[in-house]
């Protein structure tokens, strides 16, 4: 994983509700352990039309959503099953921050510990957000806080622990790795209990 200090780019608009897990990449591409070649499965269902050709009532297909890498999406995203391959699918369809009011707590654990930024923000701003497609933010991870063109801030807040794995480009296992020294000097220490 790659550290995130500040991420910055224009925004891409998803307005739905509810969007779940199963809208985000179906069940039935489930059958992987990488994530490589999940971005184009990434809205699978809603992307493409049957004969494969991009549908192009999907807002993710116009030009000008092309490139962002923050979406905006509508209340209440990432509910439904908890899948790893959700937030897999997002960041190699080129997503980096999914900003809305309501996230499932599930797929936000998800998100963040694979190195996607799932910020909850207040309704107002989201609502804000959701009205003004394609508009540039910048996102400070160690500030906590999502910059608007103007210059006014729009706060969020993550779990200590995730902030410093997000700033340091480490997931859990590699933090508890870089805590060998440490281990190994505490099992030195400490005999063993009789």
């Amino acid at each position: 994983m790659k550290p995130i200090t500040r991420l910055h780019s224009r925004t891409a608009v998803l307005p739905d509700e509810n969007i779940d897990t199963d809208r985000i990449i179906p069940a039935r591409f489930l059958t992987t352990t990488t994530r490589n070649g999940l971005g184009k499965l990434c809205f699978h269902d809603w992307r493409y039309l049957p004969d494969g050709a991009d549908n192009p009532a999907f807002p993710l297909n116009r030009t000008e959503a092309h490139g962002c890498s923050i979406l905006v999406a509508g209340r209440n995203f990432g509910c439904g099953s908890s899948r790893e391959h959700a937030p897999w699918a997002l960041l190699d369809f080129g997503l980096r921050a999914v900003l809305c009011s309501e996230i499932a707590d599930i797929f936000r654990s998800n998100a963040l510990k694979n190195g996607l930024l799932a910020l909850v923000i207040d309704a107002p701003a989201h609502r804000w957000l959701l009205d003004h497609p394609g508009i540039e933010l910048a996102i400070d991870v160690a500030g906590e806080f999502v910059e608007l063109p103007d210059g006014g801030r729009i706060g969020f807040a993550l779990e200590p622990f995730a902030r410093h794995c997000l700033l340091h480009g480490v997931d859990q296992l590699g933090f508890l790795l870089g805590q060998s020294q440490a281990i190994a000097h505490y099992e030195q220490t400490h005999p063993e209990a009789a």
